[in-house]
């Protein structure tokens, strides 16, 4: 038997027979399992390679589709981007103006978000208080904190109940209670006090009752009618709230019964500092000049003519009243003509005597006595008023009001007029008799009638020997009681210049989109947070076989 290759061969014809040793045996299958583990191991490594490469290729791809989701989300967010402001809740404030002859509750508005710290107030209410200002009550003072009840009541249906505890409530004395205090500080004390306890009483945010600088009334009248004319900000076409080009603002002229005002801002610097204030508003500063001058309102001017007359008299014979119309008589007891600290005593004196003034229609005379109660000849400083008060030379327009706009109106004189038209207006009345003067005006009170003629020559003397108005700055004064459906007075300046210590309530401005883009953005944001949720998934799910 031959052997060939691995295998025996029978010398049997036809016949091969492969025959193994054990040995030989056992290494031949074990060569043959290593074969094909190899050839697995070999499959299963291009298995796993395979979906290695599927993996990072859809991997990339999702996070390709997150990024190109994420940067749409964020084109669409920064594309017609607006600022806007929320809708504002409205705050309410209150002051109460308690004035020498009467007193007024106004009641102002203005919206949570402020313009550079400054609320932009417009009014919503006025009370006139029932009786006679509250100085009048000097002998009833409880009578006085009474009096403003019924207004407190108006006050209460016109703020929305939630908002009265947070709605700022202020009382401001003026002239008439600065004579009182001058008297009797006592009396004074207690009438403010009975006020202040009737306020308390209500649903409101009592900040206090006090009587007013005769600098403050003047200064913050200026204000109010600064805002009024747009002189601060006004609202733009494009609904901005800007600065007006120039800068210039309109003097004040505040009559009022005991007192009056002029301020402006002069085209120097003011030279006595006592007359000079400043303010901040809206983000500017001012600084302008003011002098009130006490005991030269409209009543008490009145009655400083009356004592004139008496003491020229020195009789208790019916005495000639140049500015009273022929025909018309007042009897006054000579407590009431000396009651005011304004008037110099004649001496001792009987307070039950009467004294009666007679008319007499004579404008000339009117106009000699009137100018007899100033004095126009001291001065300390190269510009004068009067009584040696300093006043530099008038600058811009001004607009006058209070008692100045009544009595021009009623001469048909407001609210501007060429200056010879007024004097020879107020020529023609002052030389009308009582019964005329009835008759042309039969709706006037008697009270407001008789004076007409000695207010109208009391204002034309201070405002051009005084304050030094002449032919040329005439036409800069309009006589008027409203702008923009707003009183002018002190009241309105004052809470201007408060509502800088009342907080806004609202947050600053606001980003917003329109509602389309709003709701691609959200759509692309919810797609690309889809996405990056199943790359996750896949990173910590899907591994391939070991």
């Amino acid at each position: 038997m031959h052997e060939i290759g691995r295998c025996l061969v029978a010398q049997e014809p036809n016949r091969c027979f492969i025959v193994f040793n054990s040995g030989e045996e056992s290494l031949g299958r074990k060569a043959q399992q290593t074969g094909v583990r190899s050839a697995q191991e070999g499959i299963s490594a291009v298995s796993v390679m395979g979906k290695l490469a599927v993996k990072q290729h859809l991997v990339v791809a999702l996070v390709s589709a997150v990024g190109c989701m994420s940067l749409i989300a964020l084109i669409l967010a920064l594309v017609q981007h607006n600022s806007v402001k929320p809708l504002s809740s409205f705050q309410y404030g209150m002051v109460f103006d308690a004035g020498s002859t009467h007193t007024s509750l106004f009641v102002y508005t203005w919206p949570g978000d402020k313009e550079n710290n400054t609320g932009v107030v417009s009014q919503v209410l006025v009370c006139d208080v029932e009786g006679p200002g509250i100085s009048s009550y000097a002998s009833d003072p409880p009578a006085a904190g009474a009096s403003l009840i019924a207004c407190l009541r108006d006050a209460q249906a016109a703020i929305p109940a939630a908002q009265q505890r947070a709605t700022p409530v202020y009382l401001g004395a003026t002239a008439g209670m600065r004579l009182l205090r001058m008297q009797n500080v006592t009396q004074a004390d207690w009438v403010m006090e009975e006020v202040a306890k009737t306020i308390r009483k209500y649903p409101f945010d009592f900040r206090g009752a006090r009587i007013l600088l005769g600098t403050e009334e003047g200064s913050y009248g200026w204000i109010t009618n600064n805002y009024l004319l747009e002189g601060f900000i006004k609202y733009s076409f494009n609904g901005q709230w800007v600065k007006p080009h120039g800068g210039r603002t309109t003097g004040a002229l505040d009559m009022g019964g005991s007192s009056t005002q002029i301020t402006f801002t002069p085209r120097d610097p003011v030279k006595d500092p006592s007359s000079e204030v400043r303010f901040r508003l809206y983000g500017s500063d001012y600084n302008v000049y003011t002098h009130s001058y006490l005991c030269y309102g409209q009543q008490q001017a009145m009655r400083l003519l009356q004592v004139q007359l008496h003491k020229r008299a020195n009789t208790s014979q019916p005495v000639t009243h140049p500015c009273y119309h022929q025909g018309y008589t007042l009897q006054l007891t000579l407590g009431d003509l000396y009651n005011s600290p304004c008037v110099e005593k004649a001496g001792t004196f009987d307070p039950t005597d009467l004294v009666t003034f007679s008319g007499s229609s004579d404008h000339t005379q009117c106009l000699e006595l009137v100018k007899a109660i100033f004095n126009f000849s001291h001065c300390a400083f190269p510009d004068c008023a009067f009584d040696g008060v300093y006043q530099p030379p008038i600058h811009g327009n001004f607009i006058a009001f209070s008692a100045y706009f009544y009595t021009f109106r009623f001469l048909g004189l407001a609210p501007q007029a060429p200056l010879p038209h007024v004097i020879s207006t107020i020529q023609s009345v002052c030389r009308k008799d009582w019964a005329t003067l009835k008759a042309d005006h039969p709706n006037e009170k008697e009270k407001y009638l008789r004076d007409y003629c000695a207010s109208a020559n009391y204002m034309m003397t201070l405002l051009l020997e005084a304050f030094k108005f002449n032919e040329t700055t005439w036409n800069s004064i309009l006589f008027q009681k409203q702008v923009a459906d707003t009183d002018i007075g002190w009241t309105l300046g004052y809470m201007l210049n408060l509502s800088n210590l009342i907080p806004s309530d609202l947050p600053p401005s606001i980003t917003g989109v329109k509602g389309a883009q709003w709701a691609a953005e959200v759509a692309f944001i919810v797609f690309a947070f889809f996405l990056s949720l199943v790359v996750m998934v896949i990173l910590c799910a899907w591994k391939p076989d070991n």
